[in-house]
């Protein structure tokens, strides 16, 4: 079965909790894993973020999703992935990306984690359009700074 990976808006905290409620009680998950992408208030030369319109390729992304998700659980054990993005406009301090990964053991969680945050900013067809405060915007660029 295909999971839905987009959402409309900024993914709430209610939504957030709901996931996290439903492994409580999976007796093979010692360790969790979570990553939650916000949108900042960024100052650029162009004026103050005040959101990101988000768009995607909706079809293929969930392709790319689903070949990853595929990679990861060969390389890793690990026991889920769940990965939502926002679409639509997402205001400064709104959640835009909530990755979830459980495993066993926690250096398995972190991993998968860690290079699935690099992969879905690498490789998944998503764009986020910055919304200024002087009616301009910009076309947002992700960046990935290497692990320490």
């Amino acid at each position: 079965m295909r999971r839905s990976l987009f959402i409309q808006g900024p993914i709430s905290v209610a939504f957030i909790s709901a996931q996290i409620r439903k492994h409580q009680f999976k007796t093979d998950i010692g360790a969790n894993q979570i990553f939650l992408g916000q949108v900042r208030a960024d100052q650029t030369t162009n004026g103050l973020v005040t959101g990101i319109e988000y768009t995607a390729y909706e079809q293929m992304a969930l392709d790319i999703m689903e070949e990853i998700r595929a990679s990861l659980f060969e390389k890793y054990p690990i026991r889920c992935i769940h990965v939502y993005h926002s679409l639509g406009l997402v205001k400064p301090g709104g959640c835009s990306l909530f990755i979830y990964v459980s495993a066993a053991h926690s250096e398995a969680a972190f991993f998968a984690c860690q290079e699935l945050l690099s992969k879905v900013k690498k490789q998944l067809p998503i764009w986020g359009k910055e919304v200024m405060d002087k009616q301009q915007y910009q076309w947002k660029v992700n960046t990935m700074t290497e692990s320490v």
